[in-house]
């Protein structure tokens, strides 16, 4: 089990990494949440939880489940789709403001130069 968990984690923190590296805005955003995604796993897999367990402390003394992941994980939820959106409100900005959805240089940058006219008049 903990190696498929890890495994799904390495795959997520991939594709995140990849896809942020890519030069469209609709690209970072879904890598920015498949990092998300792959933190959350992570945390919540170092809570160890244990089934059928209480969050909580008895007085027998049995087992229990560390309920500061899960705390853990539900503020990195709320916060990531925080994130999420002003991020998506800034690429639609963007892409508004700028025509297209690229993320590397301005498009007046990317253009060819325009020929330049031989003027015959020397």
């Amino acid at each position: 089990m903990e190696l498929l968990l890890s495994g799904a984690i390495g795959m997520l923190t991939a594709a995140g990494v990849y896809l942020i590296l890519r030069l469209r805005t609709f690209a970072v955003v879904l890598g920015m949440t498949m990092l998300s995604y792959a933190i959350n796993l992570f945390l919540f897999a170092t809570g160890r939880l244990v089934v059928n367990a209480p969050p909580i402390l008895n007085e027998a003394g049995g087992p229990y489940t560390d309920p500061l992941p899960q705390a853990l994980v539900l503020t990195a939820i709320v916060i990531s789709f925080g994130m999420t959106a002003v991020v998506v409100m800034m690429a639609l900005g963007a892409f508004l403001e700028g025509g297209d959805d690229r993320v590397d240089m301005p498009r007046a940058d990317r253009l060819p130069p325009a020929p330049q006219s031989q003027d015959s008049d020397v």
